[in-house]
């Protein structure tokens, strides 16, 4: 199996928002990896996105 990877990084300016922290709590309540929320996220924006350029 081949996977694509992306790596990511968190600008100065949203440290303060504690995405990582907040990601992982969220991620083990629902019994979930940190990857499948951040590719659950990127799939919603990317559909809405298309959606809207669509309408267009």
């Amino acid at each position: 199996m081949t996977t694509d990877k992306l790596s990511i990084y968190i600008p100065q300016d949203k440290r303060q928002l504690r995405l990582i922290e907040r990601l992982s709590k969220l991620a083990k309540k629902r019994d979930r990896s940190i990857n499948y929320l951040v590719v659950q996220a990127i799939m919603e924006y990317v559909e809405r996105e298309e959606k809207k350029d669509s309408r267009k």
